[in-house]
């Protein structure tokens, strides 16, 4: 399924601020999203993101820091329409997920 909107919510207070870096135009940050598009956690969402780390952190066994989460709300099969997923299976499915 190809995903077209997805909105994030991050928690600003865990990101670590040393991997913050100038560029041209402003200060950025690197980060990861998961997407399961076909699961929901129990507070509706479809993922978390994560704050990158570097190959030689992730060699190390390094994770990054779990800012928040993020949710599917448009997809192609919504036809461009705001859609929110049907969860697949019960909340206790799910105790084991990381988001």
């Amino acid at each position: 399924m190809a995903v077209l909107g997805v909105s994030l919510r991050i928690d600003v207070t865990k990101i670590d601020k040393d991997k913050l870096y100038k560029g041209a135009k402003g200060t950025y940050l690197d980060v990861t999203t998961f997407i399961d598009t076909d699961t929901l956690d129990k507070f509706g969402n479809n993922g978390m993101v994560t704050q990158s780390v570097t190959a030689e952190e992730r060699e190390a066994g390094t994770r990054g820091a779990i800012l928040g989460n993020n949710k599917v709300f448009m997809n192609k099969d919504s036809g461009g329409q705001a859609q929110v997923p049907v969860a697949a299976q019960e909340l206790e499915d799910f105790e084991d997920m990381p988001f």
